[in-house]
């Protein structure tokens, strides 16, 4: 599993290495030309993760790590389809998640955001996708949060999804963002993919998936490669 690399659909759809408004990325981006190895030295394989065991409860983070009582927030349910450059849906694709609680903070000691930590929220989670490429979790809608890049700088309500192939080296890193955030204007991570792969990136509502009197459903499909391949993260 890999992202295209050097084609002209990946300057239409993924961030650059370099977005000056995205100040950590002046210090991180390569300060000399990158090496292409060639084709036949990059592993196209598919994931392998059919024989992996998940634990009853990884999919669930409103669940995974309650400790007395429900975590606080809006429930959500999110579903996708994970598919190649073909649309040929990629059959037990590991992804991890993690993301901030309700209140716009994570657990973790550097974050140090004035907002409560919910001892019912831990914030990560895993799933597979199935025979048919589809995955499905449950979470709590994650809350904006200021991040220090400049002047009264918020982050967009978002997931951070992480996808492996057969191996580490194949791992691949997006955000999935939620239909109709005021921060988008304002936010030079988002604003660092081209306009044509910023909607790659947005979720959408989908009432067929709600669950009555429990929680709101989003629906969200990554492309691993083509054209319309999701934007992951060159940052």
């Amino acid at each position: 599993m890999s992202a295209s690399t050097n084609s002209k659909f990946d300057m239409e759809v993924q961030p650059p290495y370099l977005h000056e408004p995205y100040k950590s990325t002046i210090l991180r981006a390569p300060s000399q030309p990158l090496i292409v190895p060639k084709k036949k030295e990059i592993t196209l394989s598919g994931p392998l993760f059919k024989e992996f065991k998940l634990g009853a409860l990884d999919h669930d983070l409103t669940k995974n790590s309650v400790k007395d009582g429900e975590p606080i927030g809006e429930r959500i349910v999110v579903h996708g389809t994970v598919t190649n450059e073909k649309g040929q849906p990629l059959p037990y694709t590991l992804i991890e998640l993690w993301q901030a609680n309700s209140a716009g903070r994570y657990v973790h000691k550097v974050d140090q955001h004035n907002a409560p930590l919910d001892p019912n929220f831990l914030g990560t989670g895993r799933c597979m996708t199935d025979a048919q490429g589809k995955y499905k979790f449950y979470s709590i809608k994650p809350g904006a949060y200021p991040w220090g890049n400049h002047p009264n700088a918020w982050r967009p309500n978002h997931i951070h999804f992480s996808l492996f192939g057969g191996d580490i080296a194949s791992r691949l890193i997006t955000q999935m963002y939620f239909p109709g955030d005021p921060l988008f204007a304002y936010d030079p991570i988002f604003k660092a993919v081209p306009p044509k792969g910023r909607d790659l990136l947005i979720s959408e509502f989908d009432r067929s998936i709600t669950e009555p009197n429990f929680a709101l459903g989003y629906r969200f499909d990554i492309v691993l490669r083509g054209k319309n391949t999701t934007p992951f993260e060159n940052l």
